[in-house]
C-alpha cells in the first residue's frame, strides 16, 4: 500500500491538495481493502482465492481481443473508434491546414467535454449514426462518445460560427438542455439519464474556463491545457491530473467540501484515516482520471512524451467494480443489498468504488504474469482496456442484459 506524501493538511487548501493526488486515492482505498479483509466491513467480503480466477478471465479476454498484445490505452478515443471507424481521421480532415498545436488544442477540447459528458447513459438511450447511407445505433459509452463527437463537429460547444471545431467558454455557458437533447437525440422514447446534470456541468465548465484566461486563453478553451503542459516536450501523467483537479475543481457540485473548496469525486467514510482535515475523506476522481487517460494520446500525437502513466489508478466505476462482484472477488455481506437503489454518497457505494481501485492494483500483476509481460509493456491503462473494463461489460451482459450488479443513481457528474 502506498503512503500519502507531499503536503500538510492543516488548512482547507492543504487538505484539498493532498486529496487531489493519486497517492491519496490509492492509500485510502488500500485502507478500506485491509479493513474488508479483516472482516470489519459492514458491506463487503473479499475472497482472495477468486483473484486468480478473475486474473485468468481478464488475461484470456485480453488475449482474445488483442492477440499480439498491442493494446491501446483505456481512453475516450476507443469510443470515438467504435464500429472500427477512424473518426479521428474525419476530424483531421476537417481541421484542414491547422498546425500541430491547433490540432492538439482541438483534440483536447473534444476530449474534455466528451469525458465530462460520459456519465452513465442508462439502459434505454442510444445514438443513431448515419454513415455511408447506413444507420447504426450505439448505446452506453460508445453512444455517448459518438454523440459528443458529432456535437463537437457541429459546433455545439463553440460560440464562434466561423470556428466550429473548438470548445469555448461562451459556447458552454450558452448551452441549453434543448440543444444538448437535440445533439444527443434525446426524446421521450430515447431518455438519457442525467441530462440536466450534464448541461449544468458544461455551464460550470464555461464559467471556470472564462475565469482563468492565463491558462485557457481569451476564448476560454480547454485546449489551453496543451499550451500550459506541452512546452518542454515531456509531461508526467500525474501533472495532467493535478492540473485538471486544480483548474477545473469549481465545476463540481458543492456537495463535498472542505471549507469553501469543492472536492468533486471525494466522499466521507468514517473508517478512513488521514492527517488533519483530510481524515475521513476518500478521494476517487473517476472522471478526472478518465480524462487524464484520454488526454495522453492527443499529447502524444502532437509529439509530447507522456511519462509515469502508472501513477494513475484504476477507474472506480461500475464496469470494473461490477466485474469484481460478478467474479466473486468481492461479495455482498447481505445479498439483499443488490435489490436497492443507491446514491454515490452512500457508504456502501463509496466503499465498493474504493475496493475496486485497490483490487485492480492487485489484479494487474497477476494478469501480466499470465500474459508474460512486464509493467513497462503493459501499464494499468492497457490492462483496463484489455482488460478489466471489457470483462465487466461481458459479465454484465451475460448475467443481467448489460446492467451492473448494483444500481446507483446518476446525476451525470460521477459515473
Amino acid at each position: 500500500m502506498t503512503v500519502e506524501t507531499g503536503v500538510g493538511a492543516g488548512t482547507a487548501a492543504q487538505a484539498a491538495a493532498l486529496l487531489r493526488t493519486a497517492d491519496a486515492v490509492r492509500h485510502r482505498s488500500g485502507q478500506l481493502l485491509e479493513r474488508a479483509r479483516r472482516g470489519d466491513s459492514r458491506w463487503f467480503g473479499v475472497d482472495d482465492g477468486a483473484l486468480a480466477v478473475a486474473a485468468d478471465e481478464v488475461a484470456a479476454l485480453t488475449k482474445a481481443r488483442f492477440p499480439d498484445l498491442d493494446i491501446p490505452y483505456h481512453s475516450r478515443w476507443r469510443h470515438f473508434g467504435a464500429g472500427e471507424i477512424d473518426r479521428r481521421a474525419d476530424l483531421d480532415s476537417l481541421l484542414g491546414t491547422a498546425d500541430g498545436s491547433e490540432r492538439a488544442r482541438a483534440m483536447v477540447d473534444l476530449t474534455v467535454v466528451s469525458v465530462l459528458l460520459d456519465a452513465g447513459a442508462g439502459p434505454d438511450w442510444g445514438y443513431d449514426e448515419i454513415r455511408d447511407g447506413r444507420q447504426i445505433r450505439y448505446a452506453r459509452s460508445e453512444g455517448l462518445g459518438i454523440a459528443s463527437f458529432h456535437a463537437f463537429l457541429a459546433g455545439t460547444f463553440s460560440a464562434d460560427r466561423e470556428r466550429p471545431l473548438q470548445v469555448d467558454a461562451d459556447g458552454l455557458r450558452g448551452l441549453t438542455e434543448d440543444t444538448l437533447a437535440t445533439a444527443f437525440q434525446v426524446s421521450q422514447d430515447n431518455p438519457l439519464v442525467g441530462l440536466a446534470g450534464r448541461v449544468t456541468l458544461m455551464r460550470r465548465l464555461g464559467e471556470v474556463l472564462a475565469s482563468q484566461p492565463a491558462m485557457f486563453g481569451e476564448r476560454g478553451r480547454p485546449g489551453g491545457l496543451f499550451d500550459v503542459l506541452a512546452g518542454s516536450g515531456t509531461v508526467a501523467a500525474h501533472d495532467i491530473l493535478t492540473l485538471l483537479l486544480t483548474a477545473l475543481s469549481p465545476i463540481w457540485p458543492s456537495r463535498t467540501m472542505i471549507g469553501d473548496i469543492a472536492l468533486g469525486d471525494c466522499w466521507r467514510h468514517e473508517a478512513v484515516a488521514g492527517p488533519g482535515l483530510t481524515a475521513g475523506w476518500v478521494p476517487l476522481h473517476k472522471l478526472s482520471q478518465w480524462m487524464t487517460y484520454s488526454l495522453i494520446e492527443p499529447f502524444e500525437w502532437a509529439g509530447v512524451d507522456v511519462v509515469g502513466v502508472d501513477a494513475l489508478t484504476g477507474l472506480p466505476e461500475y464496469r470494473n467494480g461490477g466485474f469484481l462482484l460478478d467474479s466473486g472477488v468481492l461479495t455482498l455481506r447481505d445479498p439483499q443489498l443488490a435489490a436497492r437503489t443507491w446514491s454515490p454518497s452512500d457508504e456502501m457505494v463509496i466503499e465498493w468504488r474504493a475496493l475496486t481501485v485497490a483490487l485492480l492494483d492487485e489484479l494487474a500483476p497477476l494478469v501480466r504474469g499470465r500474459l508474460g509481460v512486464d509493467e513497462q509493456a503493459m501499464p494499468l491503462a492497457r490492462i483496463l482496456e484489455g482488460g478489466t473494463w471489457a470483462a465487466g461489460r461481458a459479465t454484465a451482459q451475460r448475467l443481467r442484459a448489460g446492467l451492473p450488479p448494483l444500481s446507483v443513481t446518476s446525476d451525470g457528474t460521477v459515473f
